[in-house]
């Protein structure tokens, strides 16, 4: 079964995506944003030693340049081959900033997580 790692900026929000994937049956490596903009966690390092083929990554605010951000890291070579999931919990004030995104809002509802559930398997397909 794929890995999906799982990245956000919410412990609780980690803990919940992380459960509901390991229940769909995917394995899981787990990180925090935040972690990773100030250096504690070494993205690359992370990478090479869980091998996923499916990050989910939440966009908090600030919005803009957390989505800056994001389209650095998703440039990284290590990081090409992966599927990408992007959640926020404001599509429309994100899409408002920065364009057409394709990001799912995660607002905790059953419908939401029922969808990022579908386009992780979705993304894991097209990169496996």
């Amino acid at each position: 079964m794929p890995v999906v790692a799982v990245f956000n900026s919410s412990e609780d929000t980690v803990e919940m995506l992380r459960l509901l994937l390991e229940h769909e049956g995917f394995q899981t490596a787990t990180g925090h944003v935040p972690d990773i903009k100030r250096g504690r966690t070494d993205l690359l390092a992370f990478v090479e030693q869980h091998r996923p083929s499916v990050i989910v990554y939440d966009i908090s605010p600030p919005l803009e340049q957390n989505w800056t951000f994001l389209r650095l890291v998703q440039n990284t070579e290590a990081l090409k081959g992966c599927g990408w999931v992007i959640t926020t919990t404001n599509k429309e004030a994100l899409e408002g900033l920065v364009g057409t995104t394709g990001t799912f809002e995660l607002l905790g509802k059953p419908n939401d997580l029922e969808r990022i559930v579908e386009a992780v398997r979705n993304a894991a397909s097209r990169s496996g």
